[in-house]
């Protein structure tokens, strides 16, 4: 019996279920558990869009409900619900962005874990997933980190993360809450906010703009395909005896940035001299690597999708799909883009004011 028969009829709270790797989680839990009664919950900041979900509207057994898991009010009368599992994907996620604006990271990521973990102490839920990041340990200079190497954050969203995994397991310890903690390399794969570095190349190669990469572009992160990242999760959700416990979620994959772009830019055909240098950005971690044998163990999962063929298909989905991505590109990216990079002229050659 797989893991979406096991899930057969299960009621699902996904919180920041519009995001990027929450909206494919949820499309991934519809098409493994057609019967599968979903509730996503997402505010809706510049980084959730209803379009990717609008392909379940209508759909029985499916919900949207727009608000902030910062509303205690409108969470509790959602845990109150009784859901067989909630999956928070909810948080505010950019390094550049946490550098400017920590308190809104603390917000989410910390407060909002915790308006979650009191709502289900009261009403009690079958598992609460908590989605980490693999950037809670920091820099990484040897061996990859098991998922007991210290926490040692050092930008204020890894810090931020760390502080709701470990409130999240507190609540364990504490409260003996039915909590799972992952924490997950960097992800790529369709439907992911044009800031961020795959997307933000190749949008930016198809329009013939610069791509900026930060002081050398020799830092080196894991690469996942967010495809293999939700169906670790679900595998998680049907294992026995895993509450209270840790799983690092990786791949294997390390690439640097010079090497991405290099990989875009053959891939659509583009000059390697749209790479443009910029200067890095306070406390930016050479390199992340984590060891993910424990899930393997575990649950039997492993990472399907080469990297070589996983960003191939996911150049080709952007290049399909400008009427996803180009609206995004509009307003407040191109503020926010002007401060980090420096870059003031839009692809239009009209300058933002």
């Amino acid at each position: 019996m797989d893991a979406g028969q096991k899930l057969d009829g299960r009621r699902f709270l996904i919180t920041g279920g519009a995001g990027f790797i929450g909206s494919n989680f949820v499309r991934r839990l519809r098409e493994r558990v057609p019967d599968a009664r979903v509730t996503v919950l997402d505010k809706l900041t510049y980084a959730g869009n209803p379009a990717n979900l609008s392909a379940l509207e209508g759909e029985e057994d499916y919900e949207f409900v727009h608000g902030d898991i910062c509303d205690a009010a409108l969470v509790d009368r959602l845990v109150a619900q009784q859901y067989d599992a909630i999956l928070n994907f909810a948080a505010e996620t950019h390094v550049d962005r946490s550098i400017g604006d920590p308190g809104q990271f603390v917000q989410t990521d910390v407060y909002g874990v915790y308006v979650l973990l009191e709502a289900v102490r009261r009403h009690g839920v079958g598992r609460f997933v908590q989605i980490s990041t693999d950037e809670v340990y920091g820099e990484i200079f040897g061996d990859a980190a098991p998922e007991d190497a210290p926490l040692l954050p050092r930008n204020p969203y890894a810090a931020s993360k760390a502080g709701g995994d470990r409130l999240a397991y507190s609540y364990f310890a504490t409260y003996r809450l039915p909590v799972v903690i992952t924490r997950c390399s960097n992800n790529y794969g369709p439907y992911q906010y044009p800031e961020k570095l795959i997307p933000l190349f190749v949008t930016n190669a198809l329009e013939d703009r610069p791509l900026p990469v930060y002081g050398s572009g020799r830092n080196t992160r894991d690469w996942i395909h967010v495809q293999d990242h939700v169906d670790a999760l679900l595998a998680l959700l049907v294992a026995k005896d895993v509450e209270g416990d840790v799983f690092n979620i990786g791949a294997y994959n390390e690439k640097d940035v010079l090497s991405i772009a290099d990989l875009i830019l053959r891939a659509l055909e583009k000059p390697a001299e749209l790479v443009a240098h910029v200067e890095d950005r306070p406390g930016h971690d050479r390199r992340y690597a984590i060891d993910w044998t424990k899930i393997e163990r575990a649950t039997g999962w492993r990472p399907r999708i080469p990297f070589e063929r996983g960003i191939a298909e996911t150049v080709a989905w952007y290049r399909e799909h400008p009427e996803w991505w180009q609206p995004l590109k509009s307003g407040e990216f191109w503020s926010f883009y002007k401060r980090n990079y420096k870059f003031l002229d839009r692809p239009d050659g009209a300058t933002e004011t």
